[in-house]
């Protein structure tokens, strides 16, 4: 039985989305919709995996919701809904549970990372997530996952455990008709572009994120005008000028960094970028990437803003896009619980 080609992602609504979102994942996401069957998923339950203020946490799915739309995911094309709306996620992640192996999740460094000195004050839902991402992906049996190089683990456990399932089950799969006894297909991680890891804008070595405690850090997507410029002049530079080929970027991080972003909001590739700036002054290059980020970012922003004064109809959005993921999810769950021995109503 073919698999029809299907895409999942998604996002956790902690924190604003920035600028490392938008061209890690956003871009490619909306260029995937034009020849995908897509999902794309607020993942509110991974972000319960710490405490999370309710009043805060609804207004944040909100307005994740409503970054996706603006930077053009378009809700009839693709399927877009919040995670705890549709079921099969936390069902699923349970049988997930007793397929994965412990020594499986030990092996996985973000729950290190995440957790910290203290595990044994983390909770069970972070020790877990990776199961709950595999639920994710595999309640719709999707086959194309489009990740960062931080999930890349993550999405080889999500392997695993469709593999292990497929095993375990072989001859109940079979009997339903699978013929080649696999039921969940491997998905396969999608990785694209010239900036697919944006850097921190006060240190090139770290990532972009939600949690650095310095704003200028990043671009926020509801940042306006005024700041996106701002804070791409204080951005972090050197003192030599920039080189004309991607080898003189070595060992520079955060002109690597620039370079890459520039590439990426102009749609070419690093040489590109360095053929027309190679020998200038950082002041010249940052005055046409502040340009050009403002172009590209303030609409996104004003038009964020816009839709986050209309909760109604982001709810509207949501509910339409869980009840068409809710026709996929179902039918595949009631499978698995018929695979696994559980009796369903």
């Amino acid at each position: 039985m073919k698999l029809q080609e299907r895409v999942f992602s998604g996002m956790q609504p902690t924190g604003s989305l920035h600028l490392g979102n938008y061209l890690g994942a956003m871009v490619q996401w909306i260029e995937m919709q034009k020849t995908h069957a897509c999902i794309y998923c607020v993942v509110d339950l991974h972000a319960i995996t710490v405490w999370q203020d309710p009043k805060e946490l609804r207004d944040a799915i909100r307005q994740v919701t409503a970054a996706y739309i603006a930077s053009g995911l378009d809700p009839k094309k693709s399927i877009l809904f919040n995670q705890s709306q549709v079921s099969a996620h936390a069902e699923l992640a349970w049988i997930f549970n007793c397929v994965a192996r412990l020594g499986w999740l030990n092996r996985m460094t973000q729950f290190k990372e995440k957790a910290g000195k203290d595990r044994e004050a983390a909770s069970v839902g972070l020790y877990a997530y990776p199961n709950l991402m595999a639920a994710d992906i595999l309640a719709y049996r999707a086959t194309h996952v489009p990740v960062g190089e931080d999930q890349k683990q993550h999405l080889e456990l999500a392997r695993d455990i469709a593999q292990k399932f497929n095993n375990d089950f072989r001859a109940q799969i079979e009997a339903l008709g699978h013929a080649d006894g696999e039921f969940f297909p491997q998905p396969d991680p999608v990785i694209m572009g010239p900036a697919t890891r944006v850097m921190s804008l006060r240190d090139g070595t770290k990532k972009m994120s939600k949690s650095d405690p310095s704003d200028l850090s990043r671009i926020n997507l509801t940042d306006d005008a005024d700041t996106i410029a701002r804070k791409i002049q204080k951005a972090k530079t050197d003192p030599e000028p920039l080189p004309s080929e991607i080898a003189g970027l070595a060992g520079r991080p955060e002109a690597d960094n620039l370079v890459g972003i520039y590439a990426a909001l102009a749609g070419k590739t690093k040489e590109a970028a360095l053929a027309e700036f190679g020998g200038q002054q950082f002041s010249s290059f940052k005055k046409a990437l502040a340009e050009l980020a403002v172009a590209r970012l303030a609409p996104l922003g004003d038009e964020i803003r816009r839709m986050t004064g209309d909760p109604v109809e982001i709810d509207r959005v949501l509910a339409d896009g869980s009840a068409r993921a809710r026709e996929i999810a179902t039918p595949i769950m009631n499978e698995v619980k018929d695979i696994v021995g559980l009796i369903r109503s």
